[in-house]
C-alpha cells in the first residue's frame, strides 16, 4: 500500500501562477528533506518536465478526461510510492474542463479524494478575494478547498487586507508571495519552453524556492495533505508497439507520456532511445519505431541532414517494423516540413505529405479516436491534439476517424501506408 499523502494545486483561472508556485513548493520541500512526487493534471508535456527538474523525480500525467478513475488511482499510487507527498499541479481554472465539461482539476481532486490548495492572483483586488474564494470552496460538495496561497501581493498592507478578508471564509491562508519579476518562466507557441532551454533555470528555481520557503507556511501546507486512497490494480496499459521499441528522444522528440513507456516496460518490452538530432539510427533489431511529438520545426535543417537516421528508418520499414509517429513525429515521416519562415526541409519521405507551420491559431482539444491501422491497441482510443501546423496529403488511408470531446465528428486524421502510420493525435489511453 502507498503510504504517501497528496495535495492538488489549483487556481481560479489560468495565469494565476500555479506552475511557478508548484515549482517553488517542490524545490523548497526537497531542500527540507521532504520527498515529493510531482504530477500534472491533463495532457501536458512541458509542465511535467519542469516539475520533474524541480523535484528531481520524473513527473507523471493524471488526465481525468482520458483516463478511467481506476487508472488515475493506480498511476497516482505508483507515482507516490516511496515519497512523502504527491503534489499535483492543476490545469486552467479549478472547474475548467474540456468542451463537454469533463476533465477538470476539480474532477481529478474528487476522484482521488485529495484536498485542493487554491493559488489566487491577488493583483488589483483586496476584500473581494473573500467571496471569490468562498465561491470556489462551496461550488461542488465533493471538492474540498483546504487552503489558499496568495500570489503577486503588492505590499504588507495589501497582504493584511487580503488575510483579514479571507478570515471570514474559514479557509486557511498559507501565505502570500510578493510581486517578483524574476518569477516568470519563458513561453513558446506550444506552451512553456523546455527546462533545458531556460539558461537561467536553476537560478529561477532557486528564486522560486526561496520565495516559497520565506512566504508560505510549509508545515501548515503539509498538514493539509490527505492519504491517497486504495491504488489497487487498474486496467491493463496500452500494449507495447513491439517487443523491442526504438524511440526517438531528444529536443525534437520530447513529448512522450511516461505512463505509456512505463507500461510497455512492465509488459516486458525493451525500449531503446535514440537521437535523430545526433544523427542516430533506430536500433537495427527493433521491431517497432516510435517518433513522439516535439519541436521538429525548430530543427528542420538538422533533421534534413540526418542521413544515418533516415537510412535507419528506411531499413526499419524494409524489415517490416511498425513505424508510428505522433504530431511532430508524424511531420517527420512526411516528405517535407515547411517552417514558420517558409523554408522547406526534406524529411524522411515515408509518407507522401508536406506539413507547414502556417496556422494562425492552434488546433487544440481532446479527441475520441477510432483506429484503422495496425496499432496493437483497442479500436477506440482517447487522445488530444495541439499544433500550429497543417498537413497536405492526398489519397492516403487515414489512421483515425475522430470526434471532439462533445462527440462531434472531425475530419479523418493521419495516414497509413502498410506498417508506417501517424497522425497529429497524441494517444493517452483506451476509451
Amino acid at each position: 500500500m502507498c503510504l504517501a499523502k497528496g495535495l492538488v494545486i489549483g487556481a481560479p483561472r489560468s495565469g494565476s501562477g500555479k506552475t511557478v508556485i508548484t515549482l517553488g513548493l517542490l524545490a523548497a520541500l526537497r531542500r527540507r528533506g521532504v520527498v515529493v512526487a510531482p504530477a500534472k493534471t491533463g495532457p501536458d508535456y512541458i509542465d511535467p518536465a519542469f516539475l520533474g527538474r524541480a523535484a528531481m523525480r520524473e513527473a507523471v500525467n493524471l488526465d481525468p478526461w482520458s483516463m478511467a478513475p481506476e487508472r488515475l488511482r493506480q498511476l497516482a499510487g505508483t507515482q507516490a510510492t516511496g515519497a512523502d507527498l504527491l503534489l499535483i499541479e492543476g490545469v486552467m481554472g479549478l472547474f475548467d474542463g474540456a468542451a463537454d465539461g469533463q476533465g477538470s482539476t476539480a474532477d481529478l481532486a474528487e476522484k482521488l479524494g485529495l484536498p485542493v490548495v487554491l493559488v489566487v492572483d491577488a493583483d488589483r483586488q483586496s476584500q473581494s478575494i473573500a467571496p471569490l474564494v468562498a465561491g470556489f470552496a462551496h461550488w461542488r460538495a465533493g471538492v474540498r478547498v483546504a487552503g489558499v496561497i496568495l500570489n503577486r501581493v503588492a505590499s504588507a498592507k495589501h497582504e493584511r487586507m487580503l488575510v483579514e478578508a479571507l478570515a471570514a471564509t474559514g479557509i486557511t491562508c498559507l501565505g502570500a508571495i510578493p510581486r517578483n519579476a524574476a518569477l516568470v518562466v519563458p513561453e513558446r507557441h506550444l506552451g512553456l519552453v523546455l527546462p533545458g532551454e531556460v539558461g537561467a533555470f536553476e537560478a529561477f528555481l532557486d528564486e522560486a524556492a526561496g520565495a516559497t520557503g520565506r512566504f508560505i507556511d510549509l508545515d501548515a501546507l503539509l498538514a493539509l495533505a490527505m492519504p491517497l486512497g486504495d491504488s489497487a490494480a487498474g486496467p491493463a496499459p496500452l500494449a507495447p508497439l513491439g517487443q523491442h521499441i526504438a524511440i526517438a528522444r531528444d529536443d525534437a522528440f520530447a513529448f512522450a507520456y511516461p505512463h505509456l513507456l512505463d507500461g510497455w516496460r512492465a509488459m516486458g518490452a525493451q525500449v531503446t532511445p535514440f537521437s535523430p538530432l545526433r544523427d542516430e539510427a533506430p536500433d537495427a533489431s527493433a521491431d517497432a519505431v516510435f517518433l513522439p511529438g516535439g519541436y521538429p520545426e525548430l530543427h528542420g535543417a538538422t533533421l534534413a541532414n540526418a542521413a544515418t537516421f533516415k537510412t535507419g528508418l528506411l531499413a526499419a520499414r524494409e524489415r517490416g517494423a511498425l513505424i508510428y509517429g505522433e504530431c511532430g513525429g508524424f511531420m517527420v515521416l512526411g516528405d517535407a516540413l515547411v517552417d514558420k519562415a517558409g523554408e522547406s526541409h526534406a524529411m524522411t519521405g515515408l509518407l507522401p505529405l508536406t506539413t507547414r507551420i502556417d496556422r494562425p491559431k492552434r488546433v487544440l482539444g481532446y479527441r475520441r479516436l477510432l483506429q484503422a491501422g495496425d496499432l496493437p491497441w483497442p479500436a477506440r482510443l482517447n487522445g488530444h491534439e495541439f499544433h500550429y501546423s497543417s498537413a497536405r496529403q492526398s489519397r492516403l488511408e487515414p489512421l483515425f476517424a475522430a470526434t471532439d470531446a462533445r462527440g462531434e465528428a472531425l475530419p479523418d486524421m493521419g495516414a497509413v501506408i502498410g506498417r508506417v502510420m501517424g497522425s497529429y493525435a497524441h494517444v493517452i489511453d483506451a476509451a
